[in-house]
């Protein structure tokens, strides 16, 4: 309890209004009173309610939530998650929460399948979602929202047409979660195999290649980057939980089932950020390769911030250089990561971690563990003047080679 990211974090709870750094969601948004200055940030005595069209059923919800006991013909006999059930409890609301409500298709031949006399299927043909969620405000005022969606059915074997449709970010995060549900509820649930099979299963049906023929293997811009996102969730704290206690990896999951999209792609895939000499902070690739001596770097792994500074800036700052006027530069290089790291901070709930670290120092690994092994200690870009992990993790490369050999199959 004396640790000061306890303390921030619990200072954040009891912030007011727009200082509370992120607020609350649609769920408790402008008119909810959670953001009016005299209230926390903050509703309670929530309940999310769906309802779908006839051909559609709600197999589950993962998400900072619990089953209320409603049976419902909406109701399917596939369960994942919390199931059973269209109705479920929140205790509390804010900007952040989010649910992931996974739904089954069940129309057949009397379905969405069925096909207009003209042969084809007619993009008039829609179906329907709805999301009442019922809140309480701090003032004690019940508010409801409702949120209705449509969309348009179309034929399975229409390849542009659902890709048109994905989005990688949020089914790299759907995947997350569902993944964190079932390591939490089944006994022998290999994570890793699991996720590949997914994975080869999904660039066999929406890749365009040639059988056989790893070379010709592509994937289209819409799905071009989710291989990555797999690549780096099976390294991710949610799968990879040695060296974490059960408490960590609770709370880890935990998280993730509550922070909206963009924060759990941050948990998933970290940003990285290079600052330098050269010009202006630039996006760095998340690879050991973006380590150098004359660069600082900032990572943003959601639940650890962390300031990697080369072996020569840290040398040049034990020196002081910053110190003297001639060296303002060298000075602001110094103090520009730290002041972005202190903002990401700010608005973040709960408070990551700040690790302040050298190239070769002891906390260096907390970078070193988040970024791609593309060059290890038997790797043939050893002794090349890199960084090197000594790790028996594949690459990124090696890994979207396998894909490929795997991807192209006959099935």
């Amino acid at each position: 309890y004396h640790h000061q990211t306890f303390k921030d974090s619990l200072r954040q709870i009891f912030l007011r209004g727009e200082a509370a750094g992120g607020g609350g969601g649609d769920a408790a948004g402008k008119d909810g009173g959670a953001a009016k200055d005299e209230g926390l940030n903050i509703c309670s005595h929530g309940t999310v309610e769906v309802f779908c069209s006839k051909d559609i059923k709600v197999a589950g919800c993962v998400g900072p939530c619990a089953p209320l006991d409603k049976k419902s013909p909406l109701v399917s006999e596939n369960q994942v998650g919390m199931g059973g059930t269209t109705v479920w409890r929140l205790c509390s609301l804010s900007q952040s929460t989010t649910l992931c409500v996974y739904f089954d298709i069940v129309g057949s031949k009397e379905g969405p399948n069925q096909q207009p006399q003209g042969g084809m299927m007619g993009q008039s043909q829609q179906f329907f979602l709805q999301f009442q969620v019922k809140y309480t405000t701090l003032e004690g005022e019940g508010r409801m929202r409702v949120i209705t969606l449509t969309r348009h059915w179309t034929d399975g074997g229409n390849v542009q047409d659902l890709l048109a449709g994905f989005d990688q970010e949020a089914s790299a995060v759907i995947m997350a979660r569902l993944l964190s549900s079932k390591m939490e509820s089944e006994e022998e649930f290999n994570a890793t195999r699991w996720l590949d099979r997914a994975l080869i299963r999904l660039c066999s049906r929406f890749g365009d290649y040639r059988t056989e023929d790893p070379t010709s293997f592509q994937l289209s811009p819409q799905m071009s980057i989710y291989p990555q996102f797999m690549f780096n969730l099976r390294r991710s704290q949610f799968v990879q939980v040695f060296n974490n206690s059960p408490d960590e990896t609770a709370y880890f999951r935990m998280v993730l089932c509550c922070e909206d999209a963009f924060n759990s792609l941050v948990m998933i895939q970290p940003t990285l950020t290079s600052y330098s000499f050269n010009g202006p902070p630039e996006p760095a690739l998340l690879d050991v390769a973006s380590i150098a001596a004359d660069r600082i770097l900032l990572l943003d792994a959601f639940f650890q911030v962390v300031v990697f500074h080369g072996s020569t800036i840290a040398q040049w700052r034990k020196a002081k250089y910053h110190e003297r006027p001639e060296h303002a530069a060298f000075a602001q290089l110094l103090t520009t990561p730290m002041e972005d790291a202190k903002e990401i901070i700010k608005g973040r709930f709960p408070v990551p971690r700040l690790v302040d670290c050298d190239q070769h120092g002891s906390q260096a690994r907390f970078l070193l563990a988040k970024l791609n092994p593309s060059s290890t200690y038997n790797s043939s870009m050893q002794g090349s003047g890199s960084e090197v992990i000594m790790t028996d993790d594949v690459s990124l490369q090696v890994f979207m080679d396998h894909l490929r050999k795997l991807a192209v199959q006959p099935s």
